[in-house]
């Protein structure tokens, strides 16, 4: 079947539009931890889920860049919207490099998202493994049976829950590992309520259970062992294609800046008499976090200009940088208003608990750094 994806009008005033919107529900959706399905919407009639939807599938086949840009816009409105954004262009993206789904289920995952939104999310750590990118085999399993298989397990922080149209899950069968494509309404998923998080509490990343689910032969597919026949989990080392989650996060620190400046503008103590806007303190204060997002931004787009150049950088270390500067910002502007920063009446407390999550993506710092550190003194 042919599909027909437009490409999203990424201009400044347009994504400002889209972020503005998706902010609009994301204290709501904090405060309950619903399904965030008014942000979601939000970013499918933008055309933003589909951006990078191959140009052989009939999609716009944005690249690493782009789909950053767009992360950080929704990242900007809902730190969690952007987590199940980032997923699902992942997983576009993915496959317009290498077709590895079904033809049936990537067809039918396309015709979804021209209806409403279509999300799709990699199912891979485990509740006794942990996260896959510190090593080791996940004890999910595929058995042969009869023209397919069967799936049997249990994962953890399945982000997207019982939100997503499709499963990507990792798994082994025999001595093969991979992934395995099972559409979200397989009879046998069972989801339980296990996400209650400090931040990204709308993002549902709860564990899901897999008994006796029946999929085809063709929705496998191995991911090959190394030259010297050991897996090595694709995560442990980051990738243009997962610079989607640091872009979301500058998001966050976007948000934070523009709460900050907005409360200084307004807050005018007595014994001022003025906003604290106008005071050096306040001002040094708000060109600090400036200069943490700008320096954020920086890496994150000039690390992927130098993988089109053909360049290697160390895009783990990259994403550690990244990730400290996202922090930095939003702990400085926090700790700068006291009370007020920490205040749930705010939204300057929720950025910074969803700033924090930046740390538990792969790969993750203290691996990042003692590799970086034997490099360094082993060559």
């Amino acid at each position: 079947m042919t599909h027909t994806f437009a490409a999203p009008d990424l201009s400044p005033g347009a994504l400002a539009l889209v972020t503005a919107e998706i902010a609009s529900t994301a204290a709501d959706y904090d405060r309950t931890g619903e399904f965030p399905v008014k942000g979601v919407e939000a970013a499918h009639r933008a055309g933003l889920l589909t951006a990078t939807v191959g140009k052989r599938y009939g999609g716009p086949g944005l690249g690493a860049r782009d789909a950053a840009r767009i992360l950080t816009a929704i990242g900007e409105g809902d730190a969690s919207v952007g987590l199940l954004a980032a997923n699902l262009l992942n997983t576009h993206s993915a496959q317009a490099v290498h077709s590895s789904w079904p033809a049936a289920a990537y067809d039918d995952l396309l015709r979804r998202s021209q209806e409403g939104p279509a999300l799709a999310n990699a199912i891979r750590a485990e509740p006794e493994l942990g996260a896959p990118a510190r090593g080791g085999l996940p004890k999910t399993t595929l058995t042969p049976y009869g023209k397919g298989f069967v799936l049997n397990g249990r994962k953890a922080y399945a982000t997207g829950g019982r939100g997503l149209a499709y499963h990507v899950v990792w798994a082994v069968e025999g001595e093969r590992v991979g992934h395995v494509i099972v559409p979200g309404d397989a009879e046998g998923i069972t989801w339980i309520d296990t996400w209650d998080h400090l931040g990204l509490r709308a993002s549902n990343t709860h564990d899901v259970v897999y008994e006796n689910v029946h999929v085809p032969a063709d929705a496998f597919a191995e991911i090959p062992r190394g030259p010297d026949g050991v897996y090595r989990d694709p995560a442990a080392a980051a990738s243009a294609g997962s610079f989607g989650h640091p872009a979301l996060y500058i998001g966050v620190a976007r948000a934070a800046r523009t709460a900050f400046a907005e409360f200084a503008r307004n807050r005018v103590p007595a014994s001022l008499g003025r906003p604290i806007a106008e005071t050096e303190r306040i001002q040094a204060v708000a060109g600090e976090i400036d200069l943490q997002i700008e320096q954020a931004e920086t890496l994150l787009h000039g690390a992927l200009l130098r993988v089109e150049a053909g360049e290697k950088p160390n895009l783990s270390a990259v994403k550690v940088a990244i990730a400290r500067s996202v922090i930095a910002a939003t702990q400085t502007a926090v700790a700068a208003l006291g009370n007020p920063g920490l205040s749930r009446h705010l939204p300057l407390e929720r950025h910074l608990r969803d700033a924090l999550c930046i740390r538990v993506h792969p790969p993750q710092e203290d691996a990042v750094v003692l590799a970086s550190g034997r490099r360094v003194l082993f060559p």
